[in-house]
């Protein structure tokens, strides 16, 4: 198993990891690549990486399909954050992606983006080969 440590900038941010999750696994015997993230307010996800905006467009979607000022009952450390928690569950907390001769099989325009919900914080990302 390998660990990528990372740090958000933003409270809602998705952050391309597709480089170091590759590198994770470079020539790795298995079928498959998991990425797990550890974490209840975070979460990852594959789509397109070719253009910026659509992370940015995930951003916003997530801010508004669940949004910060609904009186949430959950407060930690002072601050709602049940908004961070709904939105990972949306998410995925891991995926499985194939591997071909030790190397993602990801198609031409997928990208591997770590999702941030309840940031700034540093945080891991778990890439391990499965048979």
């Amino acid at each position: 198993m390998r660990e990528i440590t990372l740090r958000s900038e933003r409270r809602t941010q998705l952050i391309e990891i597709t480089q170091q999750v590759a590198a994770a696994v470079d020539g790795a015997e298995g079928s498959a690549a998991l990425v797990f993230v550890p974490h209840t307010t975070a979460g990852v996800t594959i789509n397109e990486n070719a253009d910026p905006a659509v992370a940015s467009d995930f951003e916003r979607a997530l801010e508004r399909i669940v949004g910060d000022d609904w009186g949430w009952d959950h407060v930690e450390a002072g601050e709602e954050n049940a908004p961070s928690h709904i939105r990972s569950a949306l998410m995925s907390p891991q995926v499985v992606i194939p591997l071909d001769g030790g190397r993602l099989a990801l198609g031409t325009w997928q990208g591997i983006f770590f999702c941030e919900f309840d940031g700034p914080r540093t945080r891991k990302v778990l890439v391990t080969p499965i048979a």
